[in-house]
């Protein structure tokens, strides 16, 4: 995995939102990870478990609000301390249920009690473009974006798309993705990283022999 983790571009706060974030190595060299899932991406802001300390993205209400902003452009930017509480449970319930996914085993219950308490709470509700009048709330609450993140979730974890949650395939990575793609194929975290990097050894083990 890589080093350090920074800051995402902007997206839209929708189930459509564009995912993916940029990672540096420890080299100090940036490349895009597209993780498949906006609640996975939110996972990445943690270490998913691993217990890597400098991998941590959210020690403050202020580095949440950053966080959720790009991804929920419209949001009010009112993160309290138990927002941040609260955040840091979800993610990490995410960042659990995600490695054991990609391996195959059993989910935690009290990970999934987790995700499914924030994903029954309201979300952003959709609305059609072309109105001439706004309904409810103009702007989405840090709470708002939880359950968006929570159900998310489920989705990604639900019993039919679980499979596609995997790990890279690169022995030295073990970043994990939702692949997206319409035939189910992908292997690498990326192919402009562990992707090329096989294709380079494949090409050696080749030359040599």
């Amino acid at each position: 995995m890589p080093s350090t983790p920074v800051a995402t571009p902007a997206a839209s706060a929708s189930a459509s939102v564009p995912t993916g974030q940029w990672f540096t190595t420890r080299d100090g060299k940036p490349w895009w990870f597209d993780s498949g899932a906006l609640s996975l991406d939110y996972a990445y802001s943690g270490d998913l478990g691993f217990g890597v300390a400098e991998w941590e993205q959210l020690h403050s209400p202020e580095d949440l609000a950053a966080w959720l902003l790009p991804r929920f452009p419209e949001s009010d930017g009112i993160v309290h301390p138990r927002h941040l509480t609260d955040g840091l449970m979800l993610r990490d319930a995410i960042g659990r249920l995600t490695v054991q996914a990609s391996r195959g085993e059993a989910f935690d219950p009290r990970d999934v009690d987790a995700v499914n308490l924030f994903a029954a709470t309201p979300d952003i509700p959709p609305a059609l473009d072309g109105g001439s009048r706004r309904a409810g709330r103009q702007t989405t609450s840090t709470n708002q974006a939880f359950a968006t993140l929570a159900r998310d979730a489920v989705s990604v974890f639900s019993a039919d798309a679980v499979g596609r949650v995997r790990e890279c395939a690169a022995e030295d990575c073990a970043l994990v993705y939702v692949d997206t793609s319409r035939a189910g194929t992908r292997r690498w975290c990326s192919m402009q990283r562990c992707g090329n990097r096989a294709k380079v050894r494949k090409f050696r083990a080749a030359q040599a022999g």
